[in-house]
């Protein structure tokens, strides 16, 4: 393992960076669908659709290809995904149907999907054991700045001046630069050369991490993770302006507020997890995150919109939540070689569960029982990852945690 300060820290930089432009390709869609839907014609259903395979074909590919980089090593297959998804984020833009657009965000799913599992695995062999919380923190939360700030506003600005598939060719040339400079600069971890004899591991092995407790907590707490993500992401707009009363604008400002309060938590927290352990640390992150859905909730709250901008801001953990029940907990719960196989199985159960359907199955019963059931739901997955982790068993020894104190 290298573990030269130096070049952990430029890995760390590299990696926010090819992290965030894969946030910025898959959230692009979500931001430009009021442009191409009018072109297209689209109903509401046909845009759930575009964002639900996605996330089928994210989850399917982040699990075998991420296993397949446990064979084979991380940068033969991450360098060509990230080509791929850059390419085919171009290919949005020439799309002239549903159906067309449609077959080629399946296939960016596909190609986005190992670079989770691969970017966090390589991250993590590369650290020193005391820095990696705060490591994958740093990286991870490039979702939350790139994804969740930048995109919205750097997407729609494009597409309104220059038309919407301007903005997919824009969205896509940060991925062609970050793949040159991951092959010229990213070193394989010598646990993946050397360590863990990724290609002499027999496929049946793999079903040993089964048998790991962390591992099914993990799966457990995954789909309690992105419930609360996405059931929260893509109800809380409508609730705030359809039954709260707000304007488009205030919605915007308090997501955006949620949204910048994840990416600073998200590599503190973490970070704090290699001194005190990722149990406690985890267990404070779901009791915070409940927060914010039940926030929107309280009517007095819009009056003083500054207030409620500070509360979720100061409650949301998502990104820190994902850096240790995605990759953390379950990494440093299997043998060496199989950590991107379990970062990748972890993924699939959350998008499966958690990005797919949950939030359909809030959508039915919003139209029931009204928009404010989703928010309730939204604070249930953060009920779920609380109690995924009162059960884990700490992966952080009691010597690293001295180590990072010191």
């Amino acid at each position: 393992m290298d573990t030269s300060r130096r070049y952990e820290n430029t890995l760390v930089v590299i990696l926010f960076f090819t992290w965030g432009t894969v946030f910025l390709d898959r959230m692009s869609q979500l931001y430009l669908a009021p442009f191409f839907a009018a072109e297209f014609h689209l109903s509401e259903a046909q845009i759930g659709t575009l964002a639900s395979v996605v996330a089928i074909c994210w989850a399917a590919s982040t699990f075998f290809l991420g296993a397949i980089s446990d064979r084979l090593g991380r940068k033969p297959v991450l360098i060509p995904a990230v080509f791929i998804f850059s390419a085919l984020s171009w290919a949005s833009g020439m799309a002239h149907s549903f159906h067309q657009l449609l077959l080629v965000r399946a296939l960016l799913g596909l190609a986005e999907g190992p670079t989770w599992s691969i970017i966090t695995a390589l991250i993590e062999e590369s650290s020193h054991p005391t820095r990696r919380g705060r490591n994958v923190g740093m990286v991870v939360s490039a979702a939350a700045l790139v994804g969740l700030a930048v995109a919205p506003v750097l997407t729609t600005q494009i597409a309104s001046r220059w038309g919407w598939r301007s903005a997919f060719l824009v969205a896509g040339v940060p991925g062609v630069v970050m793949g040159l400079i991951i092959w010229k600069f990213v070193k394989e971890p010598e646990e993946s050369v050397h360590g863990a004899g990724h290609g002499q591991v027999a496929l049946s092995e793999y079903f040993s991490i089964l048998r790991i407790r962390n591992m099914w907590l993990s799966c457990i707490g995954a789909a309690g993770f992105m419930s609360w993500l996405f059931v929260m992401n893509v109800f809380a707009p409508l609730y705030i302006t359809r039954v709260a009363g707000q304007a488009p604008t205030t919605a915007g400002f308090l997501m955006g507020a949620s949204g910048l309060g994840s990416f600073f938590l998200g590599f503190l927290l973490p970070a704090l997890s290699d001194r005190v352990g990722r149990k406690p640390v985890l267990l404070l992150m779901a009791a915070l995150s409940a927060v914010v859905p039940l926030a929107y909730l309280v009517t007095a709250l819009y009056t003083r919109s500054l207030v409620l901008a500070a509360i979720v801001f100061l409650a949301n953990t998502g990104q820190g939540m994902a850096s240790v029940i995605l990759v953390l907990v379950p990494t440093e719960s299997v043998p060496p070689q199989f950590r991107a196989t379990s970062i990748g199985l972890a993924t699939l159960i959350g998008e499966v569960a958690g990005a797919t359907f949950a939030p359909l199955l809030a959508g039915v019963l919003a139209e029931s029982y009204g928009l404010a059931l989703t928010m309730w739901l939204a604070a249930g997955g953060s009920a779920v990852i609380f109690v995924a982790a009162l059960f884990l068993r700490e992966t952080v020894s009691p010597q690293n945690r001295s180590t990072a104190t010191a």
